[in-house]
């Protein structure tokens, strides 16, 4: 398929320390930036306030159980 000649070239291609200097670096840049990443959603999800499903589920079932006055009787006493 490839001659000789051009895997000769395509090995020298690959092997120079330009294209090894430049894959190391973009090895280290996405390593970087990965650790950046987790460290911001580490951040974000610790500094919502935890409040437990036990309150949440108190203050809706007061809101519930308080009786709800309304201003044009419109509840059962109208049908009447």
């Amino acid at each position: 398929m490839f001659s000789n000649e051009i895997r000769r070239m395509l090995i020298q291609v690959i092997s120079s320390w330009q294209v090894i200097a430049v894959t190391v670096v973009l090895i280290i840049y996405i390593s970087v930036v990965n650790y950046v990443a987790r460290i911001y959603n580490r951040k974000t999800r610790s500094s919502l306030p935890l409040v437990p499903n036990d309150k949440k589920k108190d203050k809706k079932s007061k809101a519930a159980a308080s009786p709800v006055t309304d201003e044009l009787d419109l509840g059962e006493d109208s049908k009447k």
